[in-house]
């Protein structure tokens, strides 16, 4: 069943939680075959509809193909594959030690148990791998999942609402589609779960309404990644990765550097690499790349504006309202004060602020929201344990950016006010799951 309507009514939210509600209570969705199925279509899905996927979210971001192919739909499939490759021996019960005065052959031990029914609401900047892959977890630990699109990105989100109930169970998933208030009537439903990514204010309003049914909540959220670079770097190095990844998606990537820290010399230095890599990366004229994504909408192309007139324009700050174009853009000179460190910045802007060494960025660090990624280009071995043992992020990254998200093995979550919990790979199946504790102790023997 897919909600089409911009209106969903506080009784269509009802009958569709309900109607999943009922065919879970069946016990349909337990067993393996079933999960794997799902698995396999959702596969299925990304597969034979690439080429509409790719349209859609050119039409939304100006993605290109080769971003589009890597992360939006490589990164689901790979997702998607580990899953199938291992979900049977992830579901295995996990056998613990009896203590002695116990019977001998008493068992315990733990086991996945589905939560129920699900809910998973999506960001509009990877519309296809930020729903999906979440979509994907809660399907291979068997349950149930309404599935809210990122209304922002309309075409993709039209696109899949059409796709995903021709590929999946229509008894045991449903697609809503529509803004504000759909979200808000789903969210007054009782969910066994409810997976959220995007910002902190739609993120606090999600886990205000979980607390009224005490549903558990896996919050995503962003925040200010900072970047320290070490004097004892290659320059040049740095610079193309740090244009590589800030600039992927025109900056709108929750992981993207935020902010770069160093001291006065290297940020010298840093300014004419940065600027010949992003030439390098986009020619003399990045409106015109066919690598270079564009703003989602005209809200943030105004929010992102505003924070221009921060610091000194070391290259970019170009715009173009009516092609939603911000140049990427490098700020110099900038302050903590600055209205480009007020917020996350989401955005192709990158600005740098100087410190006198690693003290000073460690403590600059400390004083702000911990980040959903902290990043560090550092050759020093002290200088690596102590960002790792001083400082605190969802993630900590040497050598280049976002490039944690290639590790599936690896969990991903904020922490503080970049987010709560964690998923992909087998920590989505602890997310989606209640992992019960199982004791048998046999009753053909006394005690």
């Amino acid at each position: 069943m897919t909600t089409h309507s911009p209106v969903l009514t506080s009784a269509d939210a009802v009958a569709i939680v309900g109607r999943l509600r009922t065919t879970f209570r069946t016990g349909r969705t337990k067993p393996l075959a079933w999960r794997r199925k799902q698995l396999t279509r959702l596969r299925e899905l990304l597969v034979e509809n690439a080429d509409a996927i790719a349209e859609a979210l050119h039409v939304d971001l100006r993605k290109n193909r080769a971003e589009v192919d890597t992360m939006e739909i490589g990164g689901t499939l790979r997702e998607i594959d580990g899953f199938l490759a291992h979900l049977g021996s992830w579901l295995e019960p996990q056998h613990v030690p009896v203590p002695v005065h116990l019977p001998h052959d008493t068992a315990a031990f733990t086991e996945y148990d589905p939560l129920g029914v699900t809910l998973v609401v999506s960001a509009w900047n990877y519309p296809v791998n930020l729903l999906l892959v979440p979509v994907a977890g809660a399907l291979a630990a068997g349950n149930a999942v309404v599935v809210k699109p990122a209304e922002q990105a309309a075409a993709t989100s039209a696109l899949l609402a059409e796709l995903l109930p021709r590929y999946l169970d229509n008894d045991a998933t449903a697609v809503v589609v529509g803004g504000a208030e759909e979200t808000a009537l789903l969210l007054e439903q009782r969910f066994d779960h409810i997976f959220y990514t995007g910002n902190g204010t739609v993120g606090r309003a999600v886990m205000a309404a979980a607390a009224g049914h005490l549903t558990p909540v896996t919050l995503e959220l962003g925040g200010k990644s900072p970047v320290f670079v070490d004097r004892d770097v290659d320059l040049g190095v740095v610079a193309e990765r740090l244009v590589l990844t800030k600039f992927t998606n025109a900056g709108q990537t929750c992981v993207a550097p935020d902010y770069i820290l160093t001291d006065p010399d290297t940020a010298a230095a840093l300014e004419p690499a940065l600027t010949a890599a992003l030439r390098e990366r986009f020619g003399e004229d990045p409106q015109k790349s066919k690598l270079y994504g564009r703003i989602v909408n005209e809200r943030h192309f105004d929010r992102l504006t505003a924070l221009l007139d921060s610091g000194r324009t070391v290259a970019g700050g170009l715009t173009d309202r009516a092609d939603r174009y911000i140049a990427p853009t490098i700020l110099a000179d900038v302050t903590p004060d600055d209205p480009v460190m007020g917020e996350e910045i989401f955005g192709p802007v990158l600005p740098i602020l100087t410190v006198a060494g690693p003290d000073e960025a460690i403590a600059f660090i400390n004083d702000r929201d911990k980040p959903l990624a902290l990043y560090a280009f550092t050759g020093n071995a002290t200088t690596r344990r102590r960002l790792a043992a001083e400082t605190s992020s969802g993630g900590l990254t040497f050598g280049w950016p976002m490039h944690q998200l290639a590790v599936s093995a690896l969990p991903f979550g904020g922490v503080g006010a970049s987010g709560m919990g964690r998923y992909r790979g087998g920590y989505s199946l602890e997310t989606f799951s209640h992992r019960k504790s199982v004791l048998d102790v046999p009753l053909t023997q006394e005690l």
